[in-house]
């Protein structure tokens, strides 16, 4: 069973940084397209950034194109999501989520739906 543990959340003022981390069990990461959602109480999870399994391909949600980065490490079987100039309407439980890529290297999966493994989820909280 692929586990997915997520680190790295906390509270931050308006403009500062964090990076998320994802650790991945599993000997496979490398063939995992993965995602980042979020979600706020009351409100349905929502897309943040994906990345393909090749690495090569990303795609963010418009409000944090330019300010967040996706990537992933396969030697060490993480994924990261850098949170640059946070914005008080970034305070959500950010979840790591997986699955194995049955398309090509560069394939996105872009709906919570498409993905197999979820983590536990890490709050981010910024105050204004």
């Amino acid at each position: 069973q692929v586990q997915l543990v997520e680190s790295g959340g906390g509270l931050v003022q308006a403009g500062a940084s964090l990076r998320l981390s994802c650790a991945v069990s599993g000997r496979t990461f490398n063939r995992y397209a993965m995602a980042w959602f979020r979600q706020v109480p009351g409100k349905e999870r929502e897309f943040v950034a994906a990345i393909s399994s090749s690495g090569l391909s990303t795609y963010y949600a418009d409000s944090v194109k330019g300010r967040f980065t996706i990537s992933k490490d396969d030697a060490k079987n993480t994924l990261y999501l850098q949170m640059n100039s946070l914005k008080p309407e970034d305070t959500a439980v950010y979840y790591c989520t997986g699955r194995l890529n049955t398309n090509y290297g560069g394939y996105l999966y872009l709906s919570s739906n498409e993905y197999t493994y979820w983590g536990q989820g890490t709050q981010v909280t910024v105050s204004s």
